[in-house]
């Protein structure tokens, strides 16, 4: 084993794995072979003499176990790793829990709620407590939870904690500790244990049971952990109280890639290993195996900047490579585009596979402008982590919202949202309204419409109910034709308390869904404002935006087996590698994050988080920041990202979005209107669109001519029942006016477009 531990393994790496004698921290890179080390570790105790059942080993994943048990067999057999006790945490401890069962009171055949269970537990405890549902959500709930579970409160010592009681009551759930205790009493009472409950009653067993705790003690000759830097309280208090008496821990990390702590990973616990173990060795893996130079000192002089931190120099030995690419682009819309291209380009002329490339961002919402380039561009992706962007809930919700308002015989489209927000009509007021529909043949909207006109057993509080649902979808509809569709969708989840229910939810999952609604709405009005450039006559409407991603929704994600671009958030994407990395929306307030930018710790964090994003790149490394970007419908002008100027200056190719050569526009401007002197050298600086501007003398867009020409028509000519011929959609005729003067619109049919509104003093056409 040594021979081999000696050629397969680089100096450091060998060092690390033959040290046994006592508590050790490595402290491992990225893409410096942690998982080989771990792995060959395993092997030489094994080869030392230590049984392979009193060898623990956890990790945080199972494919992370799964992997290390496929490479064990490789070396020492399957019988061998069989004996190990290797899994996730929360495996290997459920297996000391049915063990232990009876100490704690509990079954060994315990089952275990995963997360859906647990949300719908609580729901129940909270319709019997009779609690506001507006402000007690099973999410919210359930989040909080399982935090205190992590941080080892049990009910009792919550109840007791003066702080967290009076935070309950600035959030209105002064009840949640009622919630909590009862939940806690309904699952021990069912011989039930949660996900969070495997390492909380771990820590209770080991407390309560000195006895039991000195066994496992004993039973362990060796302790091995994974991804050290991700361990919250529960985790790390267990592995201090089994390494007590053999003292022989070998712990594995990289504190540069501790992301985590939104889901309660402390970094503390591998920044202060050395004050619970002074007798500690350090050894750090700093050659990394999977970048080019350029990428791992461009990544290295950005984690320098962070105070708190291990202090460690990765290098590579690969090629030194291109320097990484960082693009400012003027629009978000934009940057999607200059994504695709590069991957076209790139996919043609060095022969890559879609599949050698990966985008990443801070927020799931920015996958909305990715995924649409992509698509424009036919270039197969997926998105990892999560949903694409418009099959996700909240915006399958949103747009049912505006489907049943174009078309209220959308049945789909009403039976996803006549209850959502709630409005107390339940599932057996649905039954039976469903039912009916379908055998008597009449719409859904049509029996709620007139519940009482149908004998469907539905008492008149219910029926109240029903016509408040109508009369507020109802006041829509007039309103769809002529009507900006931003202007309208805005007005719709404002009025129906779709916004207001998204807000309610406080937990991460929550933030995520507002923001991607957001960006939903950021969507609409990006189209509009793009259909209004080339149209600016032309009101753009709900149909006009639906029918346009009716297109989009209906090729999502088909790979067909075929090789895929990666989309992920880069929180998904850490422990994965990509020949080509896009970091997108690398803007301050977008990526660090608002929130992080008011404390050092929070903001470390959001450092640690790009550096994970850079060293997921093996080749190359684009980095793209926006003059421009929509949030909450309304135009943003960002500054370029902190951690884009931590990067050292002789590692990067800028590229800025700028116009700095002298251009001859000689022939365009004697065709055009005939200036008597020439341009001065211009410099183009717009946020939203390319315009042409010459200080000395005032000139009309190219695209808005025809506008001008149009603006000598009488208005007062276009009344109901005159035909008339518009340049882009032909024959029509006038149906009715309204406003007046310079705001009159005509609602015309046309014969092969149908109904257009259009505001006349705009309108490109003719009566004939």
């Amino acid at each position: 084993m040594e021979e081999r531990i000696h050629k397969e393994l680089n100096e450091k790496q060998q060092i690390a794995v033959e040290y046994t004698d006592g508590p050790s921290l490595v402290i491992a890179g990225a893409g410096s072979g942690k998982t080989r080390v771990l792995t060959y570790k395993i092997a030489y105790l094994i080869h030392k003499g230590i049984a392979p059942h009193r060898i623990l080993a956890l990790t945080f994943t199972n494919k992370a176990a799964e992997e290390m048990k496929i490479r064990i067999d490789s070396l020492l057999g399957y019988s061998v790793s069989k004996q190990l006790w290797m899994g996730t945490f929360h495996s290997v401890f459920c297996k000391i829990l049915r063990r232990e069962a009876e100490a704690i009171s509990f079954k060994s055949d315990f089952t275990i709620y995963d997360t859906t269970d647990s949300k719908r537990l609580i729901k129940s405890l909270i319709k019997e407590m009779n609690l506001n549902s507006e402000y007690y959500k099973e999410k919210s709930i359930h989040a909080r939870i399982s935090k205190a579970k992590n941080n080892l409160l049990t009910p009792e010592s919550y109840s007791q904690n003066h702080h967290l009681i009076k935070e309950d009551k600035e959030c209105r759930i002064e009840h949640f500790s009622e919630i909590y205790k009862k939940y806690f009493q309904r699952c021990k009472m069912s011989n039930v244990m949660d996900f969070d409950d495997l390492l909380l009653y771990t820590n209770i067993l080991f407390k309560r049971h000195e006895s039991i705790l000195e066994s496992y003690k004993k039973r362990f000759d060796f302790i091995l952990v994974d991804e050290y830097q991700d361990t919250n309280f529960a985790q790390y208090l267990i592995i201090k109280r089994l390494s007590e008496t053999h003292r022989k821990l070998c712990v594995v990390g990289d504190d540069a890639q501790s992301i985590y702590s939104f889901r309660g990973a402390q970094i503390k616990n591998i920044l202060n290993f050395k004050n619970d173990y002074p007798d500690y060795k350090l050894y750090k893996l700093e050659q990394n195996y999977r970048s080019t130079k350029n990428i791992v000192e461009a990544a290295g002089s950005v984690i320098l900047k962070n105070k708190n931190q291990i202090h460690k120099k990765l290098f590579s030995e690969n090629k030194r490579g291109d320097k990484i690419c960082i693009k400012n682009i003027v629009t978000s819309s934009v940057e999607g585009y200059h994504v695709a291209e590069i991957i076209t380009e790139l996919s043609k002329t060095k022969k890559y596979s879609y599949s050698d490339f990966a985008i990443l961002y801070r927020t799931n919402a920015q996958s909305r402008v990715m995924e649409e380039s992509l698509r424009k561009y036919n270039i197969p992706y997926k998105v990892f982590g999560g949903l694409s962007f418009y099959q996700r809930k909240e915006i399958k919700d949103a747009i049912a919202y505006l489907r049943l308002i174009l078309n209220n015989n959308d049945t789909e489209a009403l039976r996803r949202i006549i209850n959502y927000p709630s409005r107390k009509i339940g599932d057996v007021t649905l039954g039976k309204i469903f039912q009916f529909s379908a055998n008597a043949d009449v719409s859904i909207w049509e029996l709620i419409k007139k519940p009482f006109n149908y004998n469907m057993g539905i008492n008149s509080a219910t029926e109240l109910k029903l016509r408040s649902f109508v009369e507020l979808i109802s006041g829509f509809f007039e309103k769809v034709s002529d009507t900006n569709a931003y202007e309208l969708a805005v007005e719709i989840f404002n009025k129906t308390g779709f916004v207001k229910e998204l807000l309610s939810d406080k937990t991460e999952d929550g933030k995520n869904r507002y923001e991607n609604f957001q960006e939903f709405l950021n969507g609409i009005k990006e189209f509009c404002e793009e259909r209004q450039k080339d149209f600016p006559s032309i009101e753009v409407t709900i149909a006009d935006y639906l029918e346009n991603i009716a297109l989009i929704t209906d090729l999502d994600e088909k790979t067909d087996g075929k090789p895929f671009v990666s989309l992920m958030t880069i929180h998904t994407a850490k422990g994965l590698e990509f020949t080509n990395v896009f970091i997108v929306g690398a803007e301050e307030n977008l990526f660090p994050n608002a929130m992080a930018t008011f404390s050092l710790t929070d903001l470390e964090e959001e450092r640690r988080l790009f550096y994970v994003a850079m060293t997921r790149a093996k080749e190359n490394l684009f980095i793209s920041h926006c003059d421009s970007r929509y949030k909450y419908g309304n135009i943003e002008y960002p500054d370029a990202s902190r951690f884009i100027y931590d990067i050292s200056p002789e590692f990067v190719d800028w590229q800025k979005n700028e116009v700095s050569e002298e251009f001859n526009f000689e022939d365009e401007r004697n065709n055009y209107s005939k200036p008597k002197k020439s341009f001065d050298k211009f410099y183009k600086k717009k946020k939203d669109e390319d315009t042409l501007f010459n200080p000395k003398q005032n000139f009309i867009a190219v695209d808005k001519i025809k506008n001008q020409m149009n603006k000598s028509v009488d208005i007062s000519k276009f009344v109901p029942g005159v035909n008339v011929l518009h340049n882009k959609f032909g024959k029509g005729k006038v149906l009715s006016i309204s406003d007046e003067g310079e705001d009159s619109k005509a609602v015309i049919f046309f014969n092969e477009e149908g109904n257009k509104t259009i505001l006349l003093k705009y309108a490109t056409m003719e009566i004939i």
